[in-house]
Order: structure tokens, then sequence, then C-alpha cells
């Protein structure tokens, strides 16, 4: 079994910088991808960014340019910089990995953007 827990929400205010960690742990032989999702108040889950395991990314257009994602492959764990918030990125983000073929999800971590 594999674990994913997601860490660094919390509030911010417009115009301000969170980072978001989630590390993956248990029977790991290979993780293919990383990614961080979003689901705001009443709305559907979406994806905000990805990165595989040769270090390819997406964002999503709504983020292109404000937030970055990483990983660093020997801690199992993905980072999501996100800068220039705004209240529209307030959301539960939730961590996703593809480890040994097998999606799995974080808990969530609460993103606040208010001022």
């Amino acid at each position: 079994q594999v674990q994913l827990v997601e860490s660094g929400g919390g509030l911010v205010q417009p115009g301000g910088s969170l980072r978001l960690s989630c590390a993956a742990s248990g029977r790991i032989v290979s993780i293919n991808s990383m990614g961080w999702y979003r689901q705001p108040p009443g709305k559907k889950r979406e994806l905000v960014a990805r990165i595989t395991s040769d270090g390819s990314t997406y964002f999503a257009d709504s983020v292109e340019g404000r937030f970055t994602i990483s990983r660093d492959n020997a801690k199992n764990t993905v980072y999501l910089q996100m800068n220039s918030l705004q209240p529209e990125d307030t959301a539960v983000y939730y961590c996703k990995a593809v480890v040994d073929g097998i999606i799995y999800w974080g808990k969530g971590t609460l993103v606040t953007v208010s001022s």
C-alpha cells in the first residue's frame, strides 16, 4: 500500500505565495507521474499541474506562469510552488500519484486566498 501525505496549505492574502508538498511512502518501485488537482467550493475537481518521471510538466491555463511543479525522486516528493495567488485559487488541493501503474490520492490540503 502507498500513502500520499500533503502539507503546506493555509490562509494567504491575494498576491501571496504558498508551497505545497506531497510525500509518497510505502511499497514503491517506481512513480510514473505526480500531480496536483484542486476542488474549489461547489465545483468539480480539476487538474492544476503534473510532472512525469522524466521531468515533463503540464499546467492548467489558469495557473500557467504563476505555479511551478517539481519533484525530488530520491524523496518520492512533489512540490507545487504557488505565486501571485488569487481568491479564485481557493480550493482543496489534492496530490495524485501513479505508482507502479496504480493511482493514489492524498486526502487534500486546504488553500484559502483571502484578505
